[in-house]
């Protein structure tokens, strides 16, 4: 009698085992489904406010046509844009050009930030010039790129690093900030030293500042791409982002000068939310925080 209440207790805890597996199921299905719509909520509603307001002011004859569009009116010029070939080899020049030079970039940054980081001599050298070039405007850089390399795209990826290794090398450093000692000593306690702890416990452990520090980096280096791209036209750097631009503003059409920058802008976005927030968020949930 008593294997028969043991046998009969062994079968209802599995059938209640399976039974929450499928509530278990069903619920990590509805979270998933209630993260995403929460998620496109904001930014929907945000963009709707924006073409809401834009619109009115656009009826409101405030100010002429050429000076402030419509939104149908920038949406025409992104369709003829499409249609003439004109948006994809802009788009592909522009982010093959930042994806080079922010992974230079991020291979100097990366190395740069660890030296200053970890050695208090090189920190008080050079840690102050990283804060000043980090605020120094990209833009700046320009002119003397274009009269050193001429319009090339060596121009263009000596702009892009002087905007990112700074800011890639400032978030590396204030990721190290944060690694508590302990985990140095227990570290060196199991044989990790030299390039070993670099690897292994300082760099995992800096993690999150370090991916604050990329995302900022590639911030910057895409302002600066497209600065460049904005001031130097030639044959040499393509048809890009920037020249789209800039020949709207050349041919004084507002309008199509709109169009390259919602394009400009979606790249910005879709790199972020594609790349730099799925990286975010595994790495925030693999240490418990998300």
């Amino acid at each position: 009698m008593d294997a028969e209440a043991v046998e009969s207790k062994d079968a209802l805890a599995t059938v209640e085992a399976g039974l929450d597996a499928l509530e278990t199921s069903s619920d990590h299905e509805d979270s998933t489904l209630i993260r995403v719509v929460r998620a496109a909520y904001p930014p929907l509603l945000a963009l709707a406010l924006i073409l809401a307001v834009w619109q009115l002011l656009y009826a409101s004859k405030i100010w002429p046509d050429w000076k402030l569009p419509g939104p149908s009116q920038v949406y025409d010029s992104l369709k003829d844009a499409f249609s003439n070939g004109d948006v994809w080899p802009a788009v592909g020049h522009s982010i093959g050009h930042g994806a080079v030079g922010f992974a230079a970039s991020v291979a100097l940054g990366t190395p740069l930030g660890l030296l200053v980081g970890r050695f208090q001599p090189v920190r008080a050298g050079i840690g102050p010039i990283l804060s000043g070039l980090q605020s120094l405007p990209s833009v700046a850089w320009v002119p003397p790129a274009l009269m050193f390399f001429g319009p090339t795209p060596a121009m263009l990826y000596t702009v892009v690093l002087l905007g990112a290794v700074p800011s890639i090398a400032v978030g590396v450093v204030a990721g190290l900030d944060h690694v508590p000692p302990l985990y140095l000593r227990v570290g060196r306690n199991i044989g990790a030293r030299g390039l070993a702890s670099v690897r292994y416990v300082l760099l995992p452990a800096a993690l999150p500042g370090y991916l604050a520090g990329l995302r900022q980096g590639w911030a910057f280096a895409w302002r600066s791409l497209l600065a460049s791209e904005i001031i130097v036209q030639s044959a040499d750097l393509g048809h890009s982002l920037g020249f789209l631009l800039k020949n709207a503003q050349d041919t004084n059409d507002m309008a199509g000068a709109f169009a390259a920058i919602v394009l400009i802008l979606a790249v910005g976005v879709a790199v972020n939310q594609l790349l730099f927030v799925p990286i975010e968020r595994r790495v925030l949930k693999t240490r418990g925080l998300a």
